[in-house]
């Protein structure tokens, strides 16, 4: 899935959307004491108040949000495993008796609480439904509506989340007129910061991959890889952040680590118009023959490809091995990047970094940053200044 794929599922998540339909929920209660069921309950989401219902939706939307690779993860499962996740989901999908369901999705809740103890009670949200997505964009002019022809996509979406004991209060009642503690012994919840989940089977544009699940984690570059490994039984993911400082080390390894910035400006130029080439595509991945065209092309000397990988095979210990464009070029809407001094801490866009210079003048090192406006600080105009050597 790309962040398109995602982007358009997430937003179905509404009351009354004919495009996607909810069939069932099914929640599970899990004591942190045992890590053992507590309680379990189902029934047909539509049977839920309204309230509930858009409360769940809006957890549902949470477990979708987030960057590729930063905080949703596509992967695939692993080829054996024991008990594996893969099957248990994929007959739970295709069953169509409801119990069924629900004892397929107890073994997921069995294989999540297997080695692992929350320090809170836990609750698990299983739903089944089907996304419905139109095979064209809508035309008001056709004779035919684009929802006339949809593809069907049967899912699962699962949604982990912690819950909280209420704090102790002072309450005033009206009707006795007097003040009282407040007793309550119900937890609440945590339906707005889920601490994991997953939707099966992964969606690509118009078909379904049940080769593949999109996992999310509760926070960025932070993916549960036992949850990953254990419970979905997925291969071994790299995080952006991991692709990125991959890339770093292997420049260091090439051409040592120190660059000038006009250089560094031009890999990441040339890294965005790589992407922007295939802006409608799956995210480019660069294997070493890319990077070592980019550091050829960005200017960098004595680069070849044995050099490029080596480095590739030191690092990361796969030659072949492929990253990731978006993960390891700053955002270019956005100053990503921090140049960080003992005197000043300064932030600019990935476009702007080739009119900055680091120069030595009269035995000193100096940053030199190109301006074509004046420079205002604490609402003066700074006075252009010509400093002879």
């Amino acid at each position: 899935m790309n962040k398109k794929d995602v982007a358009n599922i997430r937003k179905q998540f509404k009351l009354n959307n004919d495009l996607l339909k909810i069939g069932d929920i099914f929640n599970v209660y899990i004591r942190k004491e045992s890590s053992e069921i507590y309680h379990e309950e189902s029934h047909p989401f539509p049977m839920l108040d309204q309230e509930q219902q858009e409360l769940f939706l809006t957890n549902f939307k949470k477990v979708l949000t987030g960057q590729m690779d930063v905080k949703l993860f596509e992967v695939k499962f692993k080829r054996e495993a024991e008990n594996h996740s893969q099957f248990i989901l994929h007959d739970g999908l295709q069953s169509d008796d409801v119990e069924d369901w629900k004892e397929q999705m107890l073994l997921m809740v069995e294989k999540m609480f297997k080695d692992v103890q929350y320090e809170q009670d836990m609750v698990v949200t299983f739903i089944r439904g089907k996304y419905f997505k139109p095979t064209k964009r809508s035309n008001e002019e056709a004779e035919v509506s684009a929802r006339d022809e949809v593809y069907n996509h049967p899912f699962i979406l699962c949604s982990i989340n912690q819950t909280i004991q209420p704090k102790r209060s002072l309450l005033f009642d009206y009707i006795e007129k007097e003040f009282k503690s407040s007793i309550v012994v119900d937890s609440i919840i945590n339906l707005t910061s889920p601490v994991a989940g997953f939707l099966y089977p992964s969606f690509t544009e118009n078909s379904s991959d049940v080769n593949r699940v999109l996992y999310s984690s509760g926070k960025p570059n932070q993916p549960d890889y036992h949850f990953i490994e254990e419970v979905l039984n997925g291969e071994e993911i790299m995080t952006a952040q991991d692709d990125k400082a991959v890339f770093e080390e292997i420049v260091k390894e090439v051409v040592g680590d120190q660059v000038d910035a006009t250089t560094l400006s031009n890999v990441y130029e040339e890294i965005n118009r790589i992407m922007a080439e295939e802006e409608e595509e799956d995210t480019p991945k660069l294997d070493y023959k890319d990077v070592e065209r980019v550091l050829k092309v960005s200017g960098v000397e004595e680069v070849n490809t044995e050099k490029v990988e080596m480095a590739f095979q030191k690092i990361i210990d796969d030659e072949k091995y492929e990253l990731k464009a978006s993960s390891i070029v700053p955002n270019y809407n956005t100053k990503s990047i921090k140049i960080n001094t003992k005197v000043a801490n300064i932030s600019i866009s990935p476009q702007d970094l080739k009119y900055v210079r680091q120069v030595n003048f009269n035995g000193k090192r100096c940053l030199l940053i190109e301006v074509d406006e004046d420079t205002l600080v604490e609402g003066f105009k700074l006075i252009p200044e010509t400093f002879l050597g």
